[in-house]
C-alpha cells in the first residue's frame, strides 16, 4: 500500500502504481486549507488561525456546511483519481488553538461524516492522530494513521485499532531511529504496527521499514 498526495504525484502517479499491483491510499487535508495548493475559496469566517508550524495553512471550523463541502469535493476527486483510500488529515482542530470554539463532540461528528461519505464513494479511509478520541471512532474507520507514535510514548492510544484487526501505520522521523532502528521494529512488531522511519521532507532520501 503507498499513501501518496495525488496532487504531488498525479493521476499518471496514481494509475501506475495500481498497474503495478499497489493499493492507494491518498492524502488530503480534512480539517485545513492550504491557499498554495490551489483550494477553493472559502468564506472567511470559517478559516481560523495557522497551523503551529504551518504559516500557510490554517484550520477551519468544522461545523460548518462549507467545510464539508470542500472535503466531499475532495473524496469525489479521490475517487475520479483511482484512489482506493483516502487519509484526511488535521481532523483534531478542537484539540487545537484553531481559533474556534470547536469540542470534542463537533470533531466527532465531522470525523464521522467524513468517514461515512468516504464510504459511501467505496473508499477506505484512516483515522490520523486524533489519539483522544480513537475509542469513539475505531468502528468508523478501517485503518489508523499516526506519527511519531514511539517518539511520544503514544502506545495506548491505538490498541483499540489492533484488537479491531485493523491496520495501524506509523511513522518516525527521529535520527536515532534512523541510525538504530532495531529496538524500534521489536516494539513495533510487539504492538502490531506497521512502522517506517522516514525523513520529515517526505523526499525519499531514505526509507527504514520494520
Amino acid at each position: 500500500m503507498y499513501d501518496v498526495d495525488p496532487r504531488v504525484v498525479g493521476a499518471a502517479g496514481v494509475r501506475r502504481l495500481r498497474g503495478e499491483g499497489r493499493r492507494v491510499v491518498c492524502y488530503f487535508s480534512a480539517g485545513s486549507v492550504e491557499a498554495f495548493r490551489g483550494d477553493p475559496a472559502l468564506p472567511p469566517d470559517v478559516v481560523g488561525r495557522p497551523l503551529a508550524g504551518y504559516p500557510d495553512e490554517r484550520w477551519l471550523d468544522v461545523r460548518r456546511a462549507e467545510v464539508r463541502s470542500k472535503v466531499v469535493s475532495e473524496l469525489d476527486r479521490a475517487r475520479a483519481g483511482g484512489c482506493d483510500g483516502v487519509e484526511p488529515d488535521n481532523v483534531d482542530a478542537y484539540a487545537n488553538p484553531s481559533g474556534f470554539p470547536l469540542t470534542a463532540a463537533d470533531q466527532l461528528a465531522f470525523n464521522r461524516f467524513v468517514a461515512r461519505e468516504a464510504h459511501r464513494r467505496g473508499l477506505t479511509v484512516g483515522l490520523k492522530n486524533d489519539l483522544d478520541q480513537v475509542p469513539g471512532l475505531v468502528d468508523e474507520f478501517d485503518f489508523a494513521v499516526d506519527e511519531q507514535y514511539h517518539e511520544y510514548g503514544e502506545c495506548a492510544a491505538l490498541r483499540p485499532f489492533v484488537a479491531a484487526g485493523k491496520p495501524v501505520l506509523n511513522a518516525e522521523y527521529a535520527a536515532r531511529f534512523r541510525r538504530s532502528p532495531e529496538a524500534l521494529c521489536r516494539a513495533a512488531r510487539r504492538e502490531g504496527l506497521s512502522t517506517l522511519v522516514l525523513p520529515v521532507a517526505l523526499d525519499g532520501s531514505f526509507r527504514r521499514a520494520c
